[in-house]
């Protein structure tokens, strides 16, 4: 079920070097080459997790088509070096990224491209087994995270510091008592790790979360949506050029991309169909019943999880995972904020220089996104106040 390697050690070295302004060069001299189509169709690009859950909705339902558009069958990835390299290259023109490689590839790539909206929200968790009962037991332990530059990295950072713990990157060795050493992992690699105690706990997208719970070996300690209320996670990643060339074009990609969003929040059962591994688009691997596990959980869980203390903030009322498009500017902010005070390894030159007030107006296009919802209902559509500000709530 969860066999591909999307995101293996390799595949850390070789986006470690794509997301630096020489390692990128040769793609985006390939996509600049790339005559440019008037009538392109979308072209996705997408990892098979519940990240990708608008464009596939997207297309899988004809909402590209229905704004008039032509669309290819969204193309899966293996990886996120993959992506990242077709997208740069002009291969694909609409991607979801997790939103903290959408800063290094603009500012360490020097990427040509722009955040033009939020994919989903929360959607993560920290797992551990039956040894850990709260963060404090990770003390001495390795965790695994998918990657240095994730929001997942960010938000266990915030867990570890708030309980007195220090993140270290160590290849040999043993982390002290109030050391907890971080160790990247490709997802598919997480669980069969948790089960066999070569770590004691893991933090990633889901749906590697639900597969621990489904697969007995572990569980869920925090979600990452109850330590930061509504962050995002993946967003969709469009060229510059697009934007600047065929707006008519962005804008009714855009308008497919938050009525899809809609779409989900409304038939959460039948988007897990549509995404499982039996449905005829095999969108993804996964089984219908991790899906919906995600997508669309028993009304019983809630309560399960704020017992256990995954949930700590109930009255926040945060969704397993959720979908709103509006790309709130306080997020990246605080996020490009948080990333200077993490752990990342590699040349983080480009980060330290980073004007975070800066990053929150030069990564964002949120022209469409704003023009889409003002026809599909507005941020009350998908239950938030009818204003584009907001004010962060991180609690670890």
């Amino acid at each position: 079920m969860l066999t591909d390697d999307f995101f293996s050690r390799r595949d850390v070295m070789r986006l470690s070097a794509l997301l630096t302004a020489a390692g990128a060069a040769p793609f985006l001299q390939a996509g600049s080459a790339r005559a440019q189509e008037k009538d392109a169709p979308v072209r996705v690009g997408y990892l098979p997790i519940t990240d990708a859950t608008p464009l596939l909705v997207a297309h899988g339902k004809g909402f590209y088509e229905a704004e008039g558009l032509k669309a290819e069958k969204p193309v899966l990835f293996r990886s996120w070096s993959q992506i990242v390299e077709a997208f740069l290259s002009g291969q694909v023109n609409v991607v979801h990224l997790l939103s903290p490689i959408t800063v290094w590839a603009r500012y360490g790539s020097k990427a040509p491209a722009k955040v033009v909206a939020w994919n989903h929200t929360s959607g993560s968790g920290l797992s551990v087994g039956p040894d850990i009962q709260s963060v404090k037991d990770l003390g001495g332990k390795t965790v695994a995270i998918p990657f240095w530059y994730s929001i997942h990295n960010v938000v266990l950072q915030a867990l570890l510091k708030e309980n007195g713990l220090t993140p270290v990157s160590k290849k040999t060795g043993t982390p002290a008592a109030n050391e907890v050493n971080l160790l990247i992992m490709a997802p598919s690699d997480m669980v069969p790790a948790l089960a066999a105690n070569q770590i004691a706990g893991y933090i990633v997208a889901e749906p590697f979360n639900a597969a621990a719970e489904v697969l007995k070996v572990g569980r869920v300690l925090r979600f990452t949506g109850d330590v930061w209320k509504d962050h995002a996670c993946c967003v969709v990643f469009m060229q510059e050029k697009d934007l600047a060339e065929r707006p008519e074009w962005s804008q009714k990609v855009v308008n497919a991309i938050v009525k899809a969003q809609a779409w989900t929040r409304a038939n959460r059962g039948e988007t897990a169909e549509l995404l499982s591994k039996d449905n005829p688009n095999k969108y993804t691997p996964h089984s219908l019943e991790v899906l919906k596990r995600v997508l669309d959980p028993a009304a019983a869980d809630e309560s399960a999880y704020v017992a256990s203390g995954a949930i700590r903030h109930p009255d926040w009322r945060e969704k397993r995972i959720d979908f709103q498009p509006y790309p709130f500017p306080s997020y990246t902010e605080e996020l490009v904020t948080r990333l200077k005070g993490t752990l990342v390894e590699g040349d983080r030159g480009f980060l330290d220089a980073l004007d975070p007030a800066f990053a929150a107006k030069d990564l964002v296009d949120d022209r469409f996104v704003k023009a889409a919802l003002a026809s599909s209902g507005g941020l009350a559509a998908f239950g938030l106040p009818e204003s584009f500000t907001r004010t962060e709530v991180v609690s670890a």
